[in-house]
């Protein structure tokens, strides 16, 4: 989906919650609009959403993820995906691994409220830090959306990654 934001459609109630296993299609469908995902933009949208309802299913009730959505008007816009752990040298810690916008829904603070609720129960949880992965390339990074909202990036890390079936392949 390309084009301007609508922002007369987002002026409606915004809230957000935690995700329950309903919302799998929606969630599905900013996968889709995201477009970066081969593997999603080539199946069946009917496959995404289960893969995604699965994934919330097996969440339900445990406590070390923690998944929200922004919804506008009670229509889920935008979602977010935090894994809670611990760390023995600085104590607990929160790694946001997904936050997703519809595109018609970007630039107008969603984005931002889901990192506060995040951060919010990162303090709750008494977390010594939270940290993400993003790449360079993405709009995300260009902008400075995580730098506008207080977070830094580290110069000194490399990001390195292995597939346990063999070769990763990036």
């Amino acid at each position: 989906m390309t084009g301007q934001p609508d922002h007369g459609a987002l002026q409606g109630e915004r809230s957000i919650r935690l995700a329950r296993p309903g919302d799998a299609a929606a969630i599905a469908a900013i996968l889709r609009d995201v477009g970066w995902f081969d593997h999603v933009n080539r199946e069946e949208p009917e496959r995404s959403e289960a893969r995604v309802r699965r994934g919330l299913e097996a969440f339900e009730g445990d406590e070390s993820p923690t998944m929200l959505v922004a919804t506008v008007d009670g229509r889920v816009v935008g979602y977010a995906a935090v894994h809670w752990f611990a760390n023995l040298l600085i104590g607990p810690e929160g790694y946001l691994s997904e936050l997703f916008i519809l595109e018609a829904h970007r630039s107008v603070g969603i984005g931002s409220g889901l990192l506060a609720a995040i951060e919010d129960e990162a303090r709750e949880r008494g977390c010594t830090r939270l940290m993400l992965f993003n790449r360079r390339a993405r709009e995300s990074y260009t902008r400075g959306f995580y730098q506008r909202n207080g977070w830094v990036e580290r110069e000194d890390v490399a990001l390195m990654m292995r597939d346990p079936a063999g070769p990763f392949v990036p």
